[in-house]
């Protein structure tokens, strides 16, 4: 019984990993751009967006730990906006379930000075946690400008 538990649970948390939703898929670009992701060893959602990443060309170094409380702290993500993981790309930090688009448009047009794109919490349907039969919530995800600023970045409604 236990051995069919921990086969059910680890089936679920690598369920986002097999079952992205396609619309996350567009708007892909052949540009390519290093990132490390921290996050914990056994979370799903993180390794769904980490492969949501792949598919947009992302070179990614996971970087597995039980804590990343201490990297957002480093970092300045704010604590109404956190979520699961943490990304850091060309000097972009990006926490939670941002969809790869956003970060690559931001990465090809840093105007505003932005240091940090954020999808606080973690929305259902959003890149990570689009497994089948899940809801799509509503998200936005937010910018905060080196003067600690912050603004919609982009919305996702009725995606």
């Amino acid at each position: 019984m236990k051995k069919l538990i921990i086969g059910f649970v680890s089936a679920v948390l690598c369920m986002p990993v097999f079952a992205a939703d396609p619309y996350w898929e567009e708007g892909k670009t052949e540009q390519s751009y290093e990132i490390d992701v921290y996050h914990s060893p056994t979370c799903g959602c993180c390794k769904g967006w980490i492969t949501h990443l792949e598919q947009h060309n992302f070179k990614v170094n996971s970087i597995e730990m039980h804590d990343v409380s201490p990297i957002k702290q480093r970092l300045g993500v704010p604590a109404q906006g956190a979520s699961c993981h943490t990304g850091v790309v060309n000097g972009l930090v990006v926490e939670g379930h941002v969809p790869a688009q956003d970060v690559k448009k931001l990465l090809a047009d840093n105007t505003e000075n932005i240091r940090l794109l954020t999808v606080p919490g973690m929305p259902s349907g959003g890149p990570g946690m689009d497994m089948d039969g899940a809801r799509k919530d509503d998200f936005k995800v937010y910018a905060v400008s080196e003067a600690n600023e912050v603004s919609v970045y982009s919305e996702y409604a009725d995606y």
